[in-house]
């Protein structure tokens, strides 16, 4: 006896992706509309992640042409615009055989997707840091030179030390290892990308914690940026401890 419609969907459902082509091939066969439907679903959602693979192959671009080296590292920051809270950099070595899916500017990820790519990134890495440069250090040195400083100290974090450094868009000063600076390299190398999310992870998570200390300034939601509601607190509390002095002039 053939099993129900609904048999069938749990075994679809509970399949893994990799087994989809052996489930789709087991019922082709099967002439009921609501086994096709099942079947059209299964094949789009190869099809997305065929779609994925070739993407991520794309991203791997400048992994594959310093392949020679047997470490190379991602780098970039988060929150270099931001009126409040730290700068963060992220500093990411992938495995060579690198399988995680939709890694991409940070951006363009939603929070949800970022959190789970953060702890498959901190799980599967080969290392992984963060380097952070508070409010202070920024109006003391400015934010280009507290940005170089985050990278360097989640570099010299690292457990295994890079011998080529992928950084998004810039060359970071007073580092002895090889680098290439790529222009959108966080759209365009995964290490980037990997790097990008530790950064931006991080940073959210502790503006998360901050606005928990300073009320008020919708921290929680903004994450330090300059939205029209944070504006407008600063304007009518005044700044908080974590504010940039250099960054918030004229709001005040």
């Amino acid at each position: 006896m053939s099993k129900s419609i609904a048999e069938i969907k749990k075994e679809f459902q509970a399949a893994d992706i990799d087994k989809l082509p052996e489930i789709v091939c087991k019922y082709r066969n099967d002439n009921r509309s609501g086994v096709n439907q099942l079947i059209l679903g299964a094949e789009r959602k190869m099809d997305m992640r065929r779609k994925e693979w070739k993407r991520l192959c794309r991203m791997s671009v400048y992994e594959k042409q310093y392949e020679d080296f047997a470490f190379i590292c991602g780098v970039d920051e988060a929150g270099r615009g931001p009126l409040a809270g730290p700068v963060v950099a992220g500093a990411v070595i992938l495995p060579k055989d690198c399988k995680i899916l939709y890694l991409n500017d940070s951006k363009k990820l939603s929070e949800k997707i970022r959190e789970e790519l953060y702890l498959e990134i901190m799980d599967k890495a080969v290392a992984a840091e963060v380097g952070i440069v508070h409010h202070t250090r920024i109006d003391t040195v400015n934010i280009l030179n507290a940005t170089y400083e985050a990278m360097r100290e989640a570099i010299s974090k690292l457990k295994v030390k890079p011998q080529i450094l992928l950084n998004d868009a810039v060359t970071i000063p007073n580092i002895g290892i090889k680098q290439v600076p790529i222009v959108k390299g966080d759209a365009k190398s995964i290490s980037i990308a990997a790097a990008s999310i530790i950064a931006k992870v991080t940073r959210d998570r502790l503006m998360i914690e901050l606005d928990r200390k300073y009320p008020g300034y919708d921290f929680i939601k903004n994450k330090g940026y300059g939205s029209a509601k944070h504006i407008e607190a600063i304007r009518r509390l005044g700044p908080c401890q974590i504010h940039r002095q250099s960054f918030i002039g004229h709001f005040i």
